[in-house]
């Protein structure tokens, strides 16, 4: 399973401050902007630190918002292995890749934090909104779209991103008994057919 520890990344001795430093900067403006609005300049102005090192540091934006707030997933590594094997059982591969996240980390999970902070503030609902669309949910359909002619692409990240929502919130936070108790593999069928469709099947009226 693709996943990111960016805590593991080398670094020298003396570099975790500055490190820190970036990381902190990171966490407000992309909780004040949101993932889009927030830029590589304004964090690395914020930290006091030249905007290559931040690059040094984490490479793109998306991974150092993985970094700064825990994501347990890198859209990096995520999006062309789920693409990759085809678009056949692509719904699948999603609902299994985020349900394995999630029974791993448990109740540690960040990702359990970012939803419950975006259903009751809007900027935190912002970031987690952009930062799925564009970093994984946009790509995704874009390459269903390339490869399939399905259109409006955007409209079917958008669908998609409301199952793996409304999947983490009635299965972790309202934790609703059968669907909590439900075994993996039973939920990957069942949801994985529905994204499937969001993704392939046309959408004309």
């Amino acid at each position: 399973m693709p996943s990111i520890d960016p805590t593991r990344r080398g670094r020298r001795p003396g570099d975790s401050g500055t490190r820190d430093a970036i990381l902190d900067a990171a966490r407000r403006r992309f909780a004040h902007e949101g993932f889009r609005a927030a830029t590589v300049r304004a964090i690395a102005g914020d930290a006091g630190v030249d905007p290559a090192l931040v690059m040094h540091y984490f490479g793109t934006k998306q991974v150092l918002f993985v970094a700064a707030m825990e994501f347990p997933l890198d859209p990096a590594q995520v999006v062309p292995h789920l693409v990759g094997s085809g678009i056949d059982g692509l719904g699948e591969r999603l609902v299994r890749l985020m349900l394995g996240v999630l029974d791993e980390l448990g109740d540690t999970n960040p990702m359990l934090g970012l939803v419950r902070s975006a259903m009751g503030h809007p900027d935190a609902a912002r970031m987690l909104r952009e930062f799925l669309g564009e970093a994984i949910l946009d790509p995704i359909a874009a390459a269903v779209s390339e490869q399939t002619g399905a259109d409006r692409p955007r409209l079917r990240a958008d669908l998609c991103a409301s199952q793996i929502v409304g999947i983490i919130v009635a299965r972790q936070i309202l934790v609703l008994p059968e669907l909590a108790a439900a075994d993996r593999e039973t939920l990957v069928v069942a949801y994985g057919g529905t994204i499937q469709r969001y993704l392939t099947v046309s959408l004309a009226p």
